[in-house]
């Protein structure tokens, strides 16, 4: 039976939370071996998470990224490419938004924001385009092409911080303090902000480009079947163009999040790795935007949690926490088809 066989409750829900409870007996099994009761871990780990403002806070703030990081991969992925560069995006998205705050001193963030945002969104997007005009007119691998441009964005970035806007006098490749008039609303001691809230609407302006207009159907069209959709003159080159690029835009805001949101300034290697877990988040979520922001928030909630796993029982350390990331990324990600097949059994023999 194929995936698209199977119910949506059952793609959608089940299968992803069979694979999370995988992940989570291994990780149990790995602290079992380490001397960490599993129960009492997997519940500190929830009470970081969830039992407290501060820890709720924490955990939405991950999110917001994680969401914009989802975003990238799964609209590129409806035209049946794969996108790997969210990261080199938000670095480029995140340079803008910075060169836009200190150009813009005195501003309420209200009036400075959608000119921040833009930046963001173009840096992304045009982070994309080259990786993504290479795939369609000269077939190089879009994998290949935004891993290479993550290390290009990763050294310019750097360089930029180093060089040319790291404030004067300051050892530390950042930029100078953003004027205070410039911060996003946000949560007191907490750094979740506004962008949560944008984060939220480009969910949703996804799933309506994507699942309510005729654009969005030729997308899904193209990527399920090229031979197809060349049969029908849809033009899939231009669709996957435009996915990427989109793509590229929403990694893009991870910067407005980090820059304008919680950091009021920007510093070198802000992204902390969040356009890698966009992938795990785009297939845990099944490309679509709704469960993208449910396996953004979950994702959120292991980072979090992890934090205060490692508080409580110090042989738990950090490279602990990213191993169980790790696992969840790993049952979530490139083992999502392993309860397909006997879940697919068992609807049949019902």
């Amino acid at each position: 039976m194929t995936g698209r066989a199977l119910p949506p409750f059952l793609d959608y829900a089940v299968i992803p939370l069979l694979n999370l409870l995988a992940a989570l007996i291994v990780s149990g099994l790995i602290l079992a071996a380490i001397g960490v009761p599993p129960g009492t871990a997997l519940a500190s780990m929830a009470e970081g998470a969830f039992g407290s403002a501060d820890g709720i806070g924490y955990t939405l703030y991950y999110a917001t990224n994680f969401i914009f990081a989802g975003l990238a991969v799964a609209l590129p992925a409806r035209a049946g490419l794969f996108n790997i560069g969210g990261e080199g995006q938000a670095m480029i998205g995140g340079l803008l938004v910075a060169l836009v705050c200190l150009g813009l001193p005195g501003w309420p963030w209200w009036a400075a924001l959608p000119l921040a945002a833009a930046a963001a969104l173009f840096g992304g997007a045009a982070w994309a385009l080259i990786p993504a005009l290479l795939q369609v007119r000269r077939g190089s691998h879009i994998v290949i092409t935004t891993i290479l441009f993550n290390f290009l964005a990763s050294k310019f970035s750097t360089w930029m911080l180093v060089d040319v806007v790291r404030a004067p006098g300051d050892p530390s490749p950042e930029t100078a303090g953003f004027d205070p008039s410039l911060a996003l609303p946000a949560a007191a001691g907490s750094p979740v902000n506004l962008s949560l809230l944008l984060a939220l609407a480009a969910a949703f302006l996804a799933w309506l480009l994507v699942h309510r207009t005729v654009w969005g159907y030729e997308l899904r069209a193209a990527g399920q079947s090229p031979e197809a959709a060349h049969y029908a003159a849809i033009p899939a080159g231009t669709l996957a163009v435009v996915a990427i690029c989109l793509g590229g835009a929403c990694a893009g805001m991870i910067g407005v999040n980090e820059a304008m949101g919680v950091e009021h300034r920007l510093v070198l290697g802000f992204t902390a790795g969040a356009g890698f877990v966009g992938v795990a988040v785009a297939l845990m979520g099944r490309n679509h935007a709704f469960g993208i922001v449910l396996a953004a928030i979950l994702f959120g909630a292991l980072y979090q949690g992890g934090a205060e796993l490692s508080f409580d029982y110090p042989q738990a350390t950090r490279d602990i926490v990213v191993v169980m990331d790790g696992l969840v990324i790993l049952f979530c990600g490139a083992l999502e088809q392993l309860w397909r097949r006997p879940v697919a059994a068992l609807w049949l023999r019902s």
